[in-house]
């Protein structure tokens, strides 16, 4: 029974190379980089090096590369969030895959669609609804999958799109890939986080950085207090972070067992502590006071002119801050204050708030970071010790300079495995060509030929029980045809794979984009047919450029430009595939 369990868990994770959900990343957390090597197999990204964006991307520094690369994916990628893209699911049917290797309940506490609905921040907010998940009331639930780069390319010939666009996981994966071919920064400085929510990358380089959806975040843009900066806190600051993915391995939250290096990961969660700490200074209180208005009434600001002291709410020099281009902190502070009118300031100082000058006198050459040290400050500055009791301020600002993310521990089985050494001066045949020796021996090397879809490599039944069992988008679509209709739907659609050589599109995303392949098509017939009646016995059977496709008495011929032989049986869920003797 054991070893029946095995090889269904692996049938499964074969099979979620091509689908990559949400789900499936969750529970086979193996094929998360596997992904990024994927993008980093694919020729398009090699392409953007010769874009004359990244003209002289080699002459620039780490933060002004990486500047350059988020605008590239910022003007050719939107971040698409439609439940719907890739069609409806059930809560039953994704169990009754899992439930033989995986507890249903640990899904349900880590997993959006399955129950989860966040820490205290997100019941706030009502998170269900600000994903629109809450119109899934039943146990019907979208099938929420991460696109690869050329499916990410490819909205742009589906309807409402005129870029390519992608979602948080896609982005991600992404990000890494162009972070390693544009910005040449090694795999092994980019780490890739997961929460239940959301997917962001740490890149380990000088500072850090973080990339957050098609943006990206630095160390001093953690702190800054602006509306796109707490965005990307948001993750780290109220998920569990369920799986770190590295060249080296993975490490999730609820597997005993790592695979990720373990040195690797200990620098990794010191470094991104080290990025999302700092001491609290002049500017990092005015950063905070921009992140939590409440607090602002509280203060008030003396400006000196003419021999004269004036005075000011600081919430109305944070008005004036919104239409300046100047701000509050000290650099440019005095600009901002020249732009106010006159008739903002007060004479005399305003009766119950407190000095922000006096506040900052004392903040000036301490390194303050502690608790206690900060309300001894705040109590030197004159601060009433009861304002302290009576008000969140010093929690809040301990939670603003130092964000503790709930990652996974390091009391793991950690089991060394060998990683692709994949540098930064390979060439891309090059490093298809080491993954592809590697995958006999390495998991990941193996995987990432799976999730690329090397057809000419890798066996063909997990791709087919993909393209069969999971292409919920053209159920829907063309559960109303007959046969002969059906075929005329998808034989018309334009007979162009969005993958080049000799990679194949899932029948989804033939759906989805209008295009594919013959096989292409044929497999997106044969979905339908078997979604429509499970018996169903189909045969396709490939001859160079000659598709056809055999189902009870009826041929249905497509064109190929592929150049496989093979003969594919589809029998219920039972699968094989076999090449074709071509006399």
């Amino acid at each position: 029974m054991e070893n029946n369990i095995s090889d269904l868990r692996q049938q499964e994770k074969l099979s979620s190379a091509f689908t990559l959900s949400d789900m499936e990343i969750f529970i086979f957390p193996e094929l998360f980089y596997p992904l990024v090597m994927a993008n980093i197999m694919s020729p398009i990204i090699w392409s953007w090096r010769d874009d004359p964006w990244f003209s002289d991307i080699s002459e620039r520094g780490f933060i002004s590369k990486m500047n350059r690369i988020k605008q590239y994916i910022i003007d050719n990628y939107v971040f698409n969030l439609d439940l719907e893209t890739w069609g409806l699911t059930t809560q039953e049917s994704e169990i009754k895959r899992f439930s033989p290797f995986f507890d249903v309940e640990i899904l349900r506490q880590s997993n959006a669609l399955f129950g989860y609905e966040g820490d205290k921040y997100y019941f706030d907010i009502d998170i269900r609804k600000h994903f629109g998940l809450d119109k899934y009331d039943s146990t019907i639930i979208p099938y929420w999958k991460t696109e690869t780069i050329e499916a990410m390319n490819a909205f742009n010939h589906k309807k409402g799109f005129y870029t390519g666009a992608g979602e948080c996981v896609s982005l991600s994966a992404l990000y890494a890939a162009a972070i390693f071919i544009v910005g040449r920064v090694p795999l092994e400085k980019i780490f890739l986080i997961a929460t239940p929510l959301h997917s962001q990358n740490f890149v380990n380089e000088q500072d850090g950085l973080i990339t957050n959806n098609r943006r990206i975040v630095t160390r001093n843009m953690w702190f800054n207090g602006t509306s796109l900066s707490s965005k990307a806190r948001r993750a780290l600051e109220n998920e569990r972070v369920t799986i770190v993915s590295h060249i080296s391995g993975y490490i999730h939250t609820i597997y005993n067992e790592a695979t990720i290096d373990r040195a690797a990961y200990v620098d990794f969660k010191e470094s991104l502590s080290n990025f999302l700490t700092t001491s609290l200074s002049p500017d990092i209180f005015i950063s905070f006071l921009r992140s939590s208005a409440g607090y602002r009434k509280l203060f008030q600001f003396r400006v000196s002119a003419s021999g004269k002291d004036r005075y000011i709410p600081v919430e109305k020099i944070f008005e004036y801050e919104h239409s300046s281009r100047y701000n509050l902190t000290l650099e440019s502070r005095k600009k901002l204050i020249g732009d106010i009118d006159g008739d903002e300031f007060s004479l005399s100082p305003l009766s119950s708030r407190y000095l922000l000058n006096d506040l900052e006198d004392a903040m000036h050459g301490t390194k303050t970071s502690s608790r206690d040290s900060i309300y001894r400050l705040f109590i030197n500055a004159g601060f009433d010790s009861s304002i302290l009791r009576e008000t969140n301020l010093l929690d809040d600002i301990d939670s603003f300079i130092s964000t503790v993310p709930h990652l996974p521990a390091t009391d793991r089985n950690f089991i060394p495995a060998p990683s692709p050494e994949i540098g930064t001066e390979l060439e891309r045949e090059q490093i298809i060509d080491l993954i592809t020796l590697l995958s006999p021996e390495n998991e990941m090397s193996m995987l990432s030929l799976y999730v690329y879809r090397k057809m000419d490599v890798i066996e063909w039944e997990p791709f087919i029980k993909a393209a069969i069992e999971r292409n919920n988008v053209s159920f829907s679509d063309l559960a109303a045809e007959d046969q002969n209709s059906l075929y005329h739907r998808i034989n018309g659609l334009d007979n162009f794979s969005i993958y080049d050589g000799d990679r194949f599109a899932m029948p989804d995303e033939v759906w989805n984009f209008g295009r594919g392949d013959g096989i292409e098509k044929a497999l997106l017939m044969a979905s339908v047919l078997v979604h429509k009646n499970p018996g169903e016995r189909i045969t396709v059977e490939i001859s160079g450029s000659d598709v056809k496709l055999f189902v009870a008495s009826a041929i249905f011929g497509f064109i190929s430009e592929k150049g496989f032989n093979r003969i594919i049986r589809i029998e219920g869920k039972t699968y094989t595939v076999d090449k074709l003797n071509v006399i």
